[in-house]
């Protein structure tokens, strides 16, 4: 060993050192790769700004409506607009898509979720790429504690997150009902799963599950520790083991909702549903 391995505790200093065999590199370049292309479709389908309604559908990327363009093709009606008309203030070379207005929300969720900072950590920072592999050198190692400070908003994002689900979940329960008409779509089971996926995601949360259990960071340290607050702890943290899942199958489902809503919306697939018609 030399001497310069010695004193990083047997680590290679070197980029991209390791021992590892295995395929080390699939994940982060999968991951990476996966989530890009949820961000490209978004933000084409952000400036899009048509094609996100279908009477009763709206897609989540549009939701809520805080204002609407009615000459535009598949906007939303007028009356779903909390706002009313788009104002003539904004600027002309900026679509007039309510999805610019409120994507910031959820993404902060996202972004700033303890999974979503690993993968992306190793997929675009390489700091580091694997376990036991040499990233990217640093001469000053900060943590999350300047550039990356705002990840630290995460517990209170949540609350955003959460008034996001309510809004999705009014949405869902409106898809089954058409001109007051009691029906279902397959649009509606798409924005209803639409829902779950994201609130198994949601409520797998670490800050959640951390808010449930009292906000203790050892339950055995106290006296009565089999109270409540652990019995809840415990049952959201069945959802916590499995959070990447939820977290990678909650966010393919919402870029798939809003494909649906759009590809139904521009005519070019049919709504199979109970109320007759397209």
């Amino acid at each position: 060993m030399s001497q310069s391995t010695a004193k990083t505790g047997g680590h290679e200093t070197s980029f991209l050192s390791n021992r590892r065999t295995d395929k080390w590199w699939v994940e982060p370049i999968l991951t990476g790769l996966g989530f890009l292309c949820f961000v490209v479709y978004t933000t084409w389908a952000m400036f899009q700004a048509n094609h996100y309604w279908y009477d009763p559908y709206l897609s989540p990327l549009y939701s809520p409506v805080l204002m609407v363009d009615p000459s535009v093709p598949g906007a939303a009606p007028l009356k779903h607009a909390w706002f009313g008309l788009w104002p003539d203030w904004w600027p002309k070379f900026l679509p007039s898509s309510p999805a610019m207005l409120i994507l910031l929300g959820p993404l902060s969720f996202r972004t700033t979720c303890y999974y979503y900072r690993k993968f992306y950590y190793r997929s675009y920072f390489m700091t580091p790429p694997g376990c036991g592999v040499t990233g990217v050198p640093q001469k000053k190692y900060n943590g999350e504690t300047k550039l990356f400070l705002f990840q630290n908003l995460h517990r209170y994002t949540f609350y955003i997150a959460v008034c996001y689900i309510v809004l999705l979940a009014y949405d869902a329960f409106i898809s089954f009902f058409r001109h007051g008409e009691f029906g279902v779509g397959v649009g509606s089971l798409v924005l209803t799963l639409n829902v779950v996926l994201l609130s198994c995601y949601t409520f797998g949360c670490h800050a959640w599950r951390h808010l449930v259990g009292g906000r203790k960071d050892c339950f055995s340290c106290t006296a009565g520790h089999e109270h409540l607050s652990h019995k809840g702890w415990s049952k959201v943290s069945i959802l916590n083991k499995h959070h990447m899942f939820w977290a990678w199958v909650s966010m393919v489902w919402v870029g798939f909702t809003d494909f649906y809503v759009r590809m139904v919306s521009m005519g070019v697939w049919t709504d199979l549903n109970t109320w007759g018609g397209h």
